[in-house]
């Protein structure tokens, strides 16, 4: 299967880092000698609220379907399908009392639930995703 043609997108992009998770996120790279590596973001089915965030570092190239971006120096990779649900989002770097973490900040979530991690935008009918696996992020006791 051939790759299609992967979109760049400017730095005023459909998902920013602020400074601190650009900074974190920079530091990760280094640490871990993964330079070349981009943020990688999705949304899944699942979570108490019909949606969940994921990331991790990628070190592949993008796949078909990716919409490539770039924000402080971090290149993001978000499928099409995840970034309907994520136009807007800021990924962040919070400290609280359980230690630091990065939070996404997402226009769209018209509720979350109080962990953070799970959400919903009010349109989880989208082709392609699956929101019935709810049942809990389990961290929140909203469960």
């Amino acid at each position: 299967m051939a790759l299609q043609e992967v979109q760049e997108q400017s730095v005023s992009s459909e998902v920013t880092l602020t400074e601190r998770a650009a900074g974190e996120l920079q530091g990760m790279l280094v640490e871990n000698d993964k330079q070349e590596a981009a943020l990688r973001v999705w949304v899944a089915g699942g979570g108490c609220s019909g949606l969940s965030y994921g990331m991790a570092l990628d070190e592949n190239a993008p796949e078909e379907g990716d919409v490539v971006m770039s924000d402080k120096g971090i290149k993001i990779f978000v499928d099409e399908l995840s970034l309907r649900y994520m136009a807007g989002a800021v990924v962040d770097y919070v400290d609280d009392v359980l230690g630091g973490g990065f939070k996404i900040e997402n226009p769209n979530a018209v509720k979350s639930c109080g962990c953070g991690s799970s959400f919903s935008t009010g349109d989880e009918t989208m082709e392609g995703l699956d929101t019935k696996a709810g049942g809990g992020c389990g961290s929140c006791g909203c469960h």
